[in-house]
């Protein structure tokens, strides 16, 4: 597989197998989340593996928990698409405890990468790492998604995981065997997002 071709069919996964991650490949995908490019090389991230099945668990309940909450507060769609996305997140919401793998990337709490100036938000040099996670886990056949609704239960998940308060979480990633299949997910047309040298 070459590299275009894994990151075009690098989609939403939300439904696994209950079949183990080799610990190898879950190196392997945090080497490349690690060769992720950040802003003057800094290199914020933080990686907090879960394979524990106890430990997942209490995870599960949280993100369970906190889907319910995001669920009720987030816009309603009934469109075909939408209605599919929600299928899907629920049973990853009620299944993510069996997910073999679940990968936190943390991220130091500050304004700025540098101190007194703006140089950009933290996060904008984490994100490259979990893409890079992800791309690498569709290389090896496995499967990921990138979710954020931990953060409702943003205090107790961090507690749950023994996480020093100068952290916080910026994405939470389950890595599993699919129960799905791969393909070049549906997204708006890049034409109509994009300009050359001038807004319009």
């Amino acid at each position: 597989m070459d590299a275009l071709e894994a990151i075009m069919t690098t989609r939403a996964i939300r439904r696994f197998t209950e079949e183990p991650v080799a610990e190898d490949d879950v190196w392997t995908c945090l080497r490349a989340a690690q060769q992720g490019p950040s802003g003057g090389n800094v290199q914020p991230t933080r990686y907090l593996v879960i394979t524990d099945a106890g430990v997942r668990a209490e995870v599960g309940r949280l993100y369970r928990s906190a889907f319910t909450r995001y669920s009720e507060m987030a816009p309603e769609r009934t469109d075909e698409t939408g209605l599919r996305i929600n299928r899907s997140a629920n049973h990853l919401a009620d299944t993510l405890a069996s997910v073999p793998v679940i990968v936190f990337f943390l991220m130091p709490r500050l304004p700025s990468l540098v101190a007194g100036i703006d140089i950009g938000p933290v996060h904008a040099s984490v994100y490259p790492a979990v893409q890079n996670f992800c791309v690498a886990a569709r290389a090896l056949g496995l499967g990921t998604t990138l979710t954020t609704v931990i953060r409702v239960h943003h205090a107790e998940a961090l507690e749950l995981l023994g996480v020093p308060d100068k952290w916080e979480i910026a994405a939470m990633v389950p890595l599993g065997h699919p129960a799905e299949k791969f393909s070049v997910a549906v997204r708006r047309d890049v034409s109509k997002l994009t300009s050359f040298n001038h807004w319009s």
